[in-house]
């Protein structure tokens, strides 16, 4: 089986993909994946000896979803050549002429009118509601509208039926061109990429399609030119604008040996380019990738109403049933009277606004966030963040660059300690072998000291300790003082002052020994961010009441790093599985915690909080997959904004839902006590809709200054 994902057309809503999955699950021997409604994306398995890829892009032609053209317009077609478009107009132009005439001749020729006018406008909505009944078990909006519309010809009101349809069939139709504004943003990410690349090849240049790009390939970018796929600089330096993948404004220097980014400007040099992923595994193609399945994931408040939905429909018809049968069977009233307060009520009660009310902001919140670096993965996410009160904050790489630097050397006085070159070649030797943050800038130091770390053997982690190695058969350890005293069992009295003055000085101190004795203590300090203090409190102007730093560096480094950064709170000494113990007991006293960390080392915590927010994301595959929450730019002022924006989405989305059902209860009074006639209940019905459709699509526009 091979598996084929391919962008089409015609694929506006859910019920289009519904329609496309029953197709091809029933007429072709093709297991259907995934179906994304929001990017007209379709995710398929197919036996390559049955079906080539081309039969596969034939069979979705025959069945009305044609492949999406490369230079195509992602969303719904030109209005001219939408068909549910074209059918509400011409259905409103028969109205119109049925109305015209009913004032100038018999009444047979604005009833032929009127119903043709119901048959071509309703043949959408009305094919969709019979296909969920049947197909779906479902009563859904459109089988009230059709049941309403039909009811009312039968009642003797053909004009008002085929109002009815034109008003729903033309906000059917315009419906998908207001949700494809809603994605707008995946859209403006789409376009990030140039179209083609120049490639090199010894020493030519061919221009080819972007998507040809693969691993390894080497390429040229002129200055003001788009970066085509992820790569590293081979040859040339220049200011890179990277805004499109992490949403920082100010170009960032670029030299030989720098990673570049899809979608990042190139500014005033000429560069060679090696890629290091192809173009659908860049970065820019994996945020639109992740954004779209997270258009997808839906919020907890959209799954209610959906839940909701699936009851409230079909005891609104039942209700109008009751509404037509009752009062004639119990009381001496006119049938067709109750059956047409009935039918406008059906058509009062149907809950469309309520339904599109949190989809259409959600979707464009989502966007909005990915287009200013922050990558959230679902609505349900959005939700939890506008609920975080306490945030736990990772030191390294977090509140701190992540990029410590040696300070200090100190060896020990004791006899058999060897000099201070050997003391930093095992050093070197052992933590050359970690990815750990601190033995890069151990390594990073003694390569400057022109000083060739030893060969070390069965080099072996410490999780949250150290690390140890075999120098020359001799087993040796580089870790925390508390490695060497409580799990070693030696004495650090040589090293005690040195190692408490440093300490004292906010520096991270590692000892270095074997098992009879320690060697030597090496400082190293890490620098926090310049924006960390401004982050900080505006996390409380948002409305964060505590935030904590978790490290596993020692209490005095971790005091010193907390009052720099202005964190309320630290816990220090913390080894993972500490971090994750720490979040449970800040979890059980607050409800709503978030954990900021790199995505690597804290997957664990990221896990275990109400939303783990990965920081500096940008090209980084395991903090992409991680984390609920990317911010792409190493930078804490992006979950600034974030906060801003998930709270002002449920602002939004509690005004939709206050104002749908006020609506609602509006009108099916007016209905029920006769008051309202049915244009006025559709006119209502369709207004509200578009109400909180233009409503939610202020998220498009959200800078994130406010709330």
């Amino acid at each position: 089986m091979k598996e084929y994902r391919f962008r089409v057309t015609n694929l506006d809503c859910e019920h289009d993909a519904a329609r496309l999955r029953r197709s091809l699950e029933s007429e072709f021997d093709i297991e259907v994946l995934q179906i994304l409604a929001s990017s007209g994306s379709v995710r398929l398995s197919a036996d390559e000896q049955k079906y080539s890829q081309e039969e596969v892009e034939a069979k979705l032609d025959d069945i009305g979803f044609p492949l999406q053209k490369q230079d195509e317009q992602l969303g719904p077609p030109p209005v001219w050549k939408n068909t549910k478009v074209v059918a509400a107009v011409f259905s409103g132009v028969l109205l119109l002429c049925g109305w015209l005439l009913s004032y100038l001749s018999a009444d047979w020729l604005p009833l032929i009118l009127y119903s043709s006018a119901i048959l071509i406008g309703g043949y959408n909505f009305g094919r969709e509601a019979i296909e969920h009944l049947l197909f779906e078990w479902r009563v859904g909006i459109e089988l009230l509208m059709t049941s309403a519309a039909v009811s009312a010809f039968a009642l003797g009101q053909p004009a008002e039926a085929a109002m009815l349809v034109f008003l729903y069939s033309i906000s059917e139709a315009l419906e998908g061109y207001a949700e494809a504004k809603t994605r707008s943003a995946v859209r403006a990410l789409m376009d990030l990429t140039p179209k083609t690349a120049l490639l090199l090849e010894n020493g030519n240049e061919r221009e080819v399609p972007v998507e040809e790009l693969q691993s390894g390939d080497m390429f040229l970018v002129h200055p003001g030119q788009s970066i085509p796929t992820d790569g590293e600089i081979l040859s040339g330096a220049s200011s890179l604008n990277e805004a499109p993948v992490t949403g920082e404004s100010v170009p960032v220097e670029k030299k030989v040996g720098d990673d570049v980014y899809a979608g990042s400007i190139n500014g005033e040099g000429s560069l060679e380019i090696t890629a290091t992923k192809a173009f659908a595994e860049n970065t820019i193609s994996r945020i639109i990738e992740m954004v779209e399945e997270a258009q997808e994931r839906k919020g907890e408040s959209q799954r209610f109403i959906e839940r909701f939905g699936n009851w409230y429909s079909p005891a609104v018809l039942l209700s109008g049933f009751a509404i037509a049968l009752l009062p004639p069977l119990l009381y001496d009233t006119s049938w067709t009277h109750w059956a047409i307060r009935a039918t406008i009520f059906i058509v009062a009660a149907a809950p469309c606004a309520l339904v599109i009310s949190i989809p259409a902001t959600l979707v464009a919140a989502l966007g909005t966030a990915a287009r200013h670096g922050v990558l959230i993965k679902g609505g349900v996410y959005i939700e939890r963040l506008a609920a975080i009160r306490v945030v736990a904050l990772d030191k390294t790489g977090t509140l701190t660059l992540g990029k410590p630097t040696v300070t200090d050397c100190v060896v020990s006085d004791q006899a058999g300690i060897p000099p201070r070159t050997k003391v930093l070649a095992v050093t070197a030797g052992i933590e050359r072998l970690s990815q750990h943050p601190l033995a890069k800038a151990i390594v990073g130091f003694v390569r400057n000291e022109d000083i060739q770390p030893l060969s070390v053997e069965d080099f072996r982690s410490l999780t949250g300790a150290g690390a140890s190695a075999s120098v020359d058969g001799t087993l040796m350890f580089v870790g925390k003082p508390q490695l060497f005293e409580d799990d070693l069992a030696i004495d650090l009295s040589s090293l005690a002052d040195d190692i408490t003055r440093l300490q004292d000085e906010g520096k991270t101190v590692a000892v270095v020994g074997n098992d009879q004795q320690a060697w030597a203590a090496i400082a190293m300090k890490d620098t926090v961010r310049e924006n960390v203090a401004q982050a900080i409190e505006a996390f409380h102007d948002v409305g964060i009441a505590k935030a904590v730093m978790l490290t596993g560096d020692n209490e005095r480094t971790a005091r010193q790093v907390s009052q720099e950064a202005g964190v309320d709170g630290f816990y220090a000494n913390l080894k993972p599985d500490d971090k994750v113990t720490k979040l449970r007991e800040l979890l059980l006293e607050h409800q709503h915690v978030a954990m900021v960390g790199d995505g690597v080392n804290d997957a664990p915590a990221l896990a275990e909080a109400s939303v783990g927010i990965a920081m500096g994301a940008a090209g980084t595959d395991v903090a992409l997959e991680t984390a609920d929450i990317a911010l792409m730019a190493d930078d804490l002022e992006k979950l600034v904004y974030a906060l801003r924006l998930a709270r002002r989405t449920q602002s939004i989305v509690r005004q939709n839902l206050i104002l749908s059902v006020l609506v609602i209860f509006v009108l099916v009074i007016g209905a029920v006590s006769g008051s309202f006639t049915l244009p006025v209940a559709v006119l209502g019905h369709e207004i509200s809709e578009f109400i909180v459709v233009a409503n939610g699509l202020r998220m498009l526009r959200f800078q994130g200054t406010s709330e």
